[in-house]
Protein backbone atom coordinates (compact mmCIF):
# COMPACT_ATOMS: atom_id res chain seq x y z
CA UNK A 1 0.00 0.00 0.00
CA UNK A 2 3.09 2.33 0.63
CA UNK A 3 3.92 2.64 -2.87
CA UNK A 4 0.47 3.14 -3.99
CA UNK A 5 0.24 6.29 -1.85
CA UNK A 6 3.59 7.67 -3.40
CA UNK A 7 2.24 7.02 -6.63
CA UNK A 8 -1.09 9.24 -6.18
CA UNK A 9 1.29 11.74 -4.22
CA UNK A 10 3.45 12.22 -7.68
CA UNK A 11 0.22 12.74 -9.72
CA UNK A 12 -0.53 14.99 -7.35
CA UNK A 13 2.47 16.92 -7.65
CA UNK A 14 1.87 16.99 -11.08
CA UNK A 15 -1.50 18.35 -10.88
CA UNK A 16 -0.93 20.89 -8.74
CA UNK A 17 2.40 21.90 -10.66
CA UNK A 18 0.37 22.51 -13.82
CA UNK A 19 -2.03 23.92 -12.41
CA UNK A 20 0.25 26.55 -10.86
CA UNK A 21 1.94 27.33 -14.45
CA UNK A 22 -1.14 28.03 -15.68
CA UNK A 23 -2.18 30.72 -13.34
CA UNK A 24 1.92 31.97 -13.77
CA UNK A 25 0.94 31.83 -17.76
CA UNK A 26 -1.60 34.10 -17.43
CA UNK A 27 0.11 37.45 -15.78
CA UNK A 28 3.02 38.17 -17.86
CA UNK A 29 0.60 38.58 -20.96
CA UNK A 30 2.43 42.05 -21.38
CA UNK A 31 0.51 43.38 -25.08
CA UNK A 32 -2.69 42.55 -24.51
CA UNK A 33 -3.64 46.51 -25.75
CA UNK A 34 -0.92 46.19 -28.93
CA UNK A 35 -2.84 43.99 -30.96
CA UNK A 36 -6.45 42.59 -30.69
CA UNK A 37 -6.13 39.26 -29.00
CA UNK A 38 -8.05 36.34 -30.98
CA UNK A 39 -10.24 34.04 -28.83
CA UNK A 40 -8.24 31.98 -26.71
CA UNK A 41 -9.61 28.35 -27.44
CA UNK A 42 -7.86 27.83 -30.66
CA UNK A 43 -4.17 28.56 -30.65
CA UNK A 44 -4.65 27.07 -26.97
CA UNK A 45 -1.00 28.74 -26.28
CA UNK A 46 0.99 27.48 -28.71
CA UNK A 47 1.00 31.06 -30.68
CA UNK A 48 -1.81 33.35 -29.89
CA UNK A 49 -1.19 35.06 -32.67
CA UNK A 50 -1.91 32.70 -35.00
CA UNK A 51 -4.17 31.91 -36.93
CA UNK A 52 -5.43 27.98 -36.36
CA UNK A 53 -7.89 26.37 -37.88
CA UNK A 54 -10.72 24.23 -35.87
CA UNK A 55 -10.79 21.37 -36.89
CA UNK A 56 -9.04 18.33 -39.04
CA UNK A 57 -11.40 18.54 -41.70
CA UNK A 58 -11.05 21.89 -42.15
CA UNK A 59 -7.30 22.09 -42.18
CA UNK A 60 -6.99 19.20 -45.03
CA UNK A 61 -9.38 21.96 -46.86
CA UNK A 62 -7.48 24.62 -46.36
CA UNK A 63 -3.64 23.14 -47.12
CA UNK A 64 -5.34 21.95 -50.71
CA UNK A 65 -6.82 25.33 -51.28
CA UNK A 66 -3.67 27.50 -50.21
CA UNK A 67 -1.05 24.76 -51.42
CA UNK A 68 0.37 25.36 -47.90
CA UNK A 69 1.66 22.68 -46.04
CA UNK A 70 -0.20 21.64 -42.43
CA UNK A 71 1.27 21.60 -39.30
CA UNK A 72 -0.62 19.05 -36.80
CA UNK A 73 0.20 18.95 -33.22
CA UNK A 74 -0.97 16.11 -30.80
CA UNK A 75 -0.98 17.27 -27.16
CA UNK A 76 -2.78 17.29 -24.05
CA UNK A 77 -3.59 20.23 -21.50
CA UNK A 78 -2.55 17.86 -18.10
CA UNK A 79 0.60 15.98 -19.61
CA UNK A 80 3.62 17.69 -18.65
CA UNK A 81 5.62 17.03 -21.86
CA UNK A 82 2.79 18.97 -23.87
CA UNK A 83 3.25 22.11 -21.74
CA UNK A 84 6.74 21.65 -21.47
CA UNK A 85 6.93 21.70 -25.69
CA UNK A 86 4.13 24.07 -25.94
CA UNK A 87 6.13 27.00 -23.63
CA UNK A 88 9.32 26.49 -25.78
CA UNK A 89 6.95 26.62 -29.15
CA UNK A 90 5.08 29.90 -28.17
CA UNK A 91 8.13 31.60 -26.74
CA UNK A 92 10.42 30.95 -30.25
CA UNK A 93 10.36 33.67 -32.11
CA UNK A 94 11.32 32.10 -35.54
CA UNK A 95 9.08 29.32 -34.75
CA UNK A 96 6.50 31.77 -34.31
CA UNK A 97 7.07 33.13 -37.18
CA UNK A 98 7.78 30.11 -39.67
CA UNK A 99 4.53 28.73 -38.65
CA UNK A 100 2.71 31.69 -40.09
CA UNK A 101 3.67 29.72 -43.86
CA UNK A 102 1.36 26.62 -42.45
CA UNK A 103 -2.04 25.85 -41.98
CA UNK A 104 -2.06 24.82 -38.17
CA UNK A 105 -4.26 22.84 -36.34
CA UNK A 106 -3.25 21.63 -32.84
CA UNK A 107 -5.93 18.71 -31.17
CA UNK A 108 -6.37 17.26 -28.04
CA UNK A 109 -7.98 14.56 -29.22
CA UNK A 110 -7.71 12.15 -31.75
CA UNK A 111 -9.22 12.07 -35.63
CA UNK A 112 -10.39 8.63 -36.82
CA UNK A 113 -7.39 9.07 -39.67
CA UNK A 114 -5.07 6.32 -38.97
CA UNK A 115 -2.54 7.84 -40.77
CA UNK A 116 -2.11 10.81 -38.23
CA UNK A 117 -0.72 7.97 -35.79
CA UNK A 118 1.86 6.30 -38.13
CA UNK A 119 3.42 4.69 -35.02
CA UNK A 120 0.88 5.44 -32.10
CA UNK A 121 -0.85 7.92 -30.67
CA UNK A 122 0.99 9.40 -27.87
CA UNK A 123 1.28 13.30 -27.17
CA UNK A 124 3.04 15.44 -28.16
CA UNK A 125 3.52 15.06 -31.34
CA UNK A 126 4.38 16.77 -34.77
CA UNK A 127 2.95 15.43 -38.08
CA UNK A 128 3.27 17.49 -41.07
CA UNK A 129 1.00 17.19 -44.62
CA UNK A 130 1.25 18.54 -47.72
CA UNK A 131 -0.69 19.78 -49.71
CA UNK A 132 -1.87 16.94 -51.79
CA UNK A 133 -2.91 15.76 -48.68
CA UNK A 134 -0.14 13.08 -48.03
CA UNK A 135 1.29 12.51 -44.57
CA UNK A 136 5.05 13.09 -44.50
CA UNK A 137 5.99 10.32 -42.40
CA UNK A 138 9.64 10.65 -43.31
CA UNK A 139 9.85 13.89 -41.46
CA UNK A 140 10.49 12.95 -37.71
CA UNK A 141 12.01 13.84 -34.70
CA UNK A 142 15.15 11.80 -32.68
CA UNK A 143 13.65 9.08 -30.87
CA UNK A 144 12.93 6.05 -32.55
CA UNK A 145 10.49 5.20 -30.39
CA UNK A 146 8.17 7.61 -31.12
CA UNK A 147 8.92 9.04 -34.58
CA UNK A 148 6.94 12.67 -34.17
CA UNK A 149 7.57 13.11 -30.69
CA UNK A 150 9.82 16.31 -29.43
CA UNK A 151 10.97 17.34 -26.46
CA UNK A 152 11.58 20.98 -25.74
CA UNK A 153 15.76 20.30 -25.83
CA UNK A 154 14.50 19.38 -29.67
CA UNK A 155 13.04 22.63 -30.78
CA UNK A 156 15.92 23.82 -33.39
CA UNK A 157 15.17 19.96 -35.03
CA UNK A 158 11.53 20.93 -35.16
CA UNK A 159 12.47 24.54 -36.41
CA UNK A 160 14.68 22.39 -39.15
CA UNK A 161 11.39 20.02 -40.16
CA UNK A 162 9.17 22.60 -40.53
CA UNK A 163 11.96 24.28 -42.95
CA UNK A 164 12.06 20.86 -44.60
CA UNK A 165 8.36 20.67 -44.97
CA UNK A 166 8.28 23.70 -47.01
CA UNK A 167 11.34 23.29 -48.93
CA UNK A 168 10.32 19.89 -50.28
CA UNK A 169 6.76 21.59 -50.59
CA UNK A 170 8.52 23.62 -53.87
CA UNK A 171 10.38 21.34 -54.98
CA UNK A 172 7.63 18.76 -55.88
CA UNK A 173 5.11 20.80 -57.18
Amino acid sequence: AMEKSYVSMFLLLIVISCALAKDAGKKDSKDTTTKPKLPQTLSRGWGDQLIWTQTYEEALFRAKHSQKPLMIIHHLEDCPHSQALKKVFAEHKDIQKLAEKFILLNLVYETTDKNLAPDGQYVPRILFIDPSLTVRADITGRYSNRLYAYEPSDISLLYSNMQKALKLLKTEL
